[in-house]
């Protein structure tokens, strides 16, 4: 299989939204020759450029299986582990990817959240939270796929929000309005003028919004609210499914009763179980038997954190697919030296108070009660970190680390900002 070219696919999204070289080199924080350099093919990212790419994926508003492969074609890990083969089976240059046929992981959950949406009135408002390296929302295709079979294709939006801080709202709205076929509108009260008339026409809508953080907040609160609004107006004709992190439950819970999205229901990316990392492992590494208790090792030894996960598949289909290298220290040493969790940890391991907070949270077996919304700085930033998670139901519902692992990490991340 030919190799993707990095200068093809970066030209190729930039022409897909006519992003200027200058567009992309001020958000990425380059200079214009060395955006062109890329595109053009006279030079290449370098090691330390992969956050550069990351942004720039952003910028261009790429799917999480385009971001990978961008990333892939740069000689990157992915972004958004898991995800990669599922959403992106290799294609031609400028073809669209499908999703994989067949079974496929959280099918339970997924449904769940339909019918969930399909009953809620009279407002079915529903936003999904997922913590970093699921994607935001995880297995977006397969949602949309659900959405089509639900309400009928014409009748599915996707609202990507532009990732630039630095745009206008009259690019903002006209981004979004181009999204949802609305032709060319030039401000906030036009796209709701637009998706309005839809729904007096009688039509029932289903939008996801994916990648809900980004932009600035208070073009984020301007849709949130248009959106809300339009739901309130046309009960039960306008579906939303709301998806982020951090940046979308602050939305719904820093301003309390008086917050835009105070009338959503919640629902979190559930963890991974088993079967699911199953049909996962299957689906990356289908030349490979992946027995049960190799998973369940893995499982263990990774918590259930999609990037570890990952690597630690990788890992195994490097040294051997069986039962000892699963069990192994040598496996548990891999993923203690992950990127992901030092990227994590580093800016809780600086000096002074956040350093010796994060050394007493790295030695307590129990974190404390999990609620709706974290108000502990340093917590909040772990949870949504994917470092820690919710054990139990309810009352007796508790944040712990996510394993063994990512205490470690944590601990060898603190030695190394010591010494």
């Amino acid at each position: 299989m030919a190799h993707d070219s990095f200068s093809e696919l970066l030209s190729l999204y930039m022409r897909r939204i006519r992003a200027s070289a200058s567009g992309v080199a001020t958000e990425i924080g380059l200079s214009r020759e060395a955006v062109n350099n890329w595109r053009n093919g006279m030079s290449a990212p370098n090691a330390r450029s992969r956050e550069k790419v990351v942004a720039c994926t952003r910028y261009l508003r790429l799917t999480e299986a385009e971001a990978n492969r961008l990333l892939s074609a740069a000689g990157f890990a992915p972004e958004f582990p898991l995800q990669a083969e599922v959403e992106a089976p290799a294609t031609p240059v400028g073809t669209t990817a499908q999703g994989a046929q067949g079974e496929q992981p959280f099918g339970a959950f997924q449904a769940r959240l339909f019918a969930q949406l399909a009953q809620a009135m009279p407002y079915p408002i529903s936003m999904l939270l997922s913590p970093a390296h699921w994607g935001q929302p995880p297995f977006r295709l397969e949602l949309l796929q659900r959405a089509r079979q639900q309400y009928g294709a014409a009748s599915v939006l996707h609202i990507q929000p532009p990732y630039s801080v630095s745009t206008a709202p009259t690019e903002y709205f006209a981004a979004i309005g181009r999204q949802c076929g609305l032709g060319e509108l030039q401000s906030d009260y036009e796209f709701e003028s637009a998706l309005e008339r839809r729904l007096v026409a009688g039509e029932r809508l289903f939008c996801l919004v994916s990648r809900f953080e980004q932009g600035t907040p208070a073009l984020r609160e301007t849709l949130a609210g248009i959106l809300r609004s339009l739901s309130e107006m046309h009960s039960g004709r306008l579906h939303l499914l709301l998806c982020g992190g951090e940046a979308l439950a602050d939305l719904k819970y820093r301003s309390g009763d008086m917050s835009l999205l105070n009338i959503a229901q919640v629902n979190h990316w559930p963890e991974p179980t088993l079967d699911d990392l199953a049909i996962l492992a299957r689906q990356r590494w289908p030349g490979h038997d992946w027995p049960q208790p190799v998973l369940a090792q893995l499982l263990d030894a990774s918590g259930g954190h999609p990037a570890l996960f990952e690597e630690g598949l990788q890992w195994l289909v490097e040294q051997g697919v069986n039962a000892t290298q699963a069990a192994s220290a040598a496996l548990r040493t891999q993923l203690g030296g992950s990127p992901r969790l030092w990227q994590t940890f580093l800016p809780l391991a600086q000096e002074g108070a956040p350093r010796e907070r994060l050394r007493s949270l790295l030695q307590a077996d129990d974190l404390g009660r999990a609620r709706p919304y974290l108000q502990d700085d340093d917590l909040r930033r772990l949870f949504w970190g994917n470092l820690i998670h919710v054990r139990g139901t309810g009352d007796a519902a508790r944040l712990h680390w996510r394993c063994d692992t990512v205490r470690h990490a944590g601990l060898m991340v603190l030695e190394a900002a010591s010494s």
